[in-house]
């Protein structure tokens, strides 16, 4: 991916609360591109697989449990400057102090169920996006 893509999912608490409709349409209030998505539930080998870079950190085993206990919506976003923007646009990761008006603090419940995951570089926005589709699945 370059500059103008990066990676999303809408976690399995803001999947069950039926946010991923109020979600999506921020996404693109916020010009965001939406150029490619899937619904789907990650398997605890695939949770374990995608969170690797967190293994040695406490949080890991939680953090899998979580993202493999229902569905999530993993999207790969287009704009400008799309990961700086993405992330200022979805707020803190804790929702308590998140910006108000940003995806985490409308639809977040805590820390970990803080509504979505953003990618924190062109780099891992390229690497998570190529974790859930191919090149053919992109338009």
């Amino acid at each position: 991916m370059t500059e103008n893509k990066t990676f999303t999912i809408i976690k399995p608490t803001a999947v069950k609360n039926n946010y991923i409709g109020p979600i999506l349409a921020k996404i693109n209030e916020a010009n965001f591109k939406i150029i490619a998505l899937k619904y789907l539930k990650m398997t605890e080998e695939q949770a374990k697989a995608f969170y690797k870079v967190h293994e040695e950190r406490g949080f890991y085993s939680e953090l899998v449990n979580y993202m493999s206990s229902g569905p999530v919506v993993v999207a790969i976003l287009e704009k400008d400057n799309a990961v700086e923007e993405y992330r200022n646009f979805i707020g803190a990761t804790n929702p308590a102090d998140a910006k108000e008006g940003s995806i985490r603090k409308l639809f977040g419940d805590s820390l970990q169920a803080n509504a979505v995951h953003g990618s924190d570089s062109n780099e891992n926005a390229e690497i998570e996006g190529n974790f859930f589709f191919s090149l053919t699945e992109r338009f």
